[in-house]
């Protein structure tokens, strides 16, 4: 078991000060082909699950939306349109490798103007109280170290009635789809990424990060605890995703 100076890297029990780095190893790793790694590791459902994500977060125009771990941008261009000129988005990643591809891929599309792009992390992020009307954290939360200081500070940061959406893997409803979910994890996804990426490790860590991420009725708890109200959550393909929806009073 993990403790204050212990927490879990995967499968590996690790010093807390060191995961940091470790992880931004690995995203440092995988960030110039992260987007084909999405496509191919999902079968481009991902796509559909941020769709779905968008949907449930209300934002319109005007809006400012803060996008945590938002990685290569797919739901920062989104939210870009929908919150149009008088709106404002943050992309906010503490990788900056990852926030170096999301920048070149969302100018080269034109969208530019409304979007910000900020390295922070989520446990401290640097914001103003009560500053945003939505965040987002979208297959990022499980990466972070201390997930209650960072659901605290998202509910720091957003404005009362905002609102907070994190979609994250979680724990399939289904036990043979998760004896197939796990097969297709622990020995194909790594050599997927080994083949595709030329790095098997990050992707057999991509695995146990998901087995070690809290399963939905857990998440909720800890919104709940974070302070938020109204925490409700949405399986996705038979609860291989799910999207977590919680409001700040």
């Amino acid at each position: 078991m993990a403790d204050d100076k212990t927490t879990h890297f995967g499968y590996k029990t690790v010093e807390t000060q060191d995961k940091v780095k470790m992880v931004a190893g690995v995203f440092h790793s995988v960030a110039a082909k992260y987007d084909l790694m999405n496509d191919l590791m999902s079968g481009g459902v991902h796509r559909l699950w941020k769709r779905f994500t968008i949907e449930l977060s209300g934002v319109r125009s005007g809006n400012a939306v803060l996008d945590i771990a938002g990685g290569t941008g797919d739901l920062a261009a989104k939210f870009s349109r929908l919150v149009g000129p008088t709106g404002r988005v943050v992309l906010a990643d503490i990788n900056d490798s990852m926030l170096t591809v999301g920048r070149e891929k969302l100018t080269n599309k034109g969208i530019v103007g409304n979007i910000e792009y900020v390295q922070a992390n989520a446990e401290c992020l640097p914001f103003p109280d009560n500053s945003f009307d939505c965040i987002t954290i979208a297959f990022g939360l499980r990466n972070v170290t201390d997930k209650d200081a960072a659901l605290r500070s998202m509910n720091r940061v957003l404005k009362p009635g905002g609102r907070l959406l994190v979609l994250e893997f979680s724990k399939p409803v289904n036990p043979v789809i998760g004896k197939l979910y796990d097969r297709y994890s622990f020995d194909i996804l790594p050599k997927m990424g080994q083949l595709v990426a030329n790095d098997e490790e990050s992707y057999r860590y991509l695995a146990e990060s998901i087995r070690m991420h809290p399963d939905q009725e857990t998440l909720k708890g800890m919104m709940a605890d974070a302070g938020f109200v109204d925490v409700r959550y949405h399986n996705m393909t038979a609860g291989v995703v799910a999207v977590h929806r919680g409001v700040k009073p």
